[in-house]
């Protein structure tokens, strides 16, 4: 998929902020969380990647069927 910079500043703004769940990045914008791992590779420092990798890896609030079984619990 071609996207134009605008997109892609969208993108990386919603995969850095906590409560925006990859699961909704793809409704809104057609990308999913593989997709959106592999943009942020090429358009991050390598640094910043490792940086929010670190950060998304397991957090319930970007996966929104973790944050479902925990609120059943």
């Amino acid at each position: 998929m071609i996207i134009d910079e605008s997109q892609t500043g969208e993108i990386i703004e919603m995969a850095w902020k906590d409560d925006v769940a990859f699961e909704d990045i793809e409704r809104i914008t057609g990308f999913n969380e593989s997709e959106v791992i592999q943009l942020m590779r090429r358009e991050l420092k390598p640094s910043s990647f490792k940086l929010w990798r670190k950060r998304v890896t397991g957090r319930d609030s970007k996966h929104r069927k973790k944050q479902n079984r925990k609120q059943e619990q």
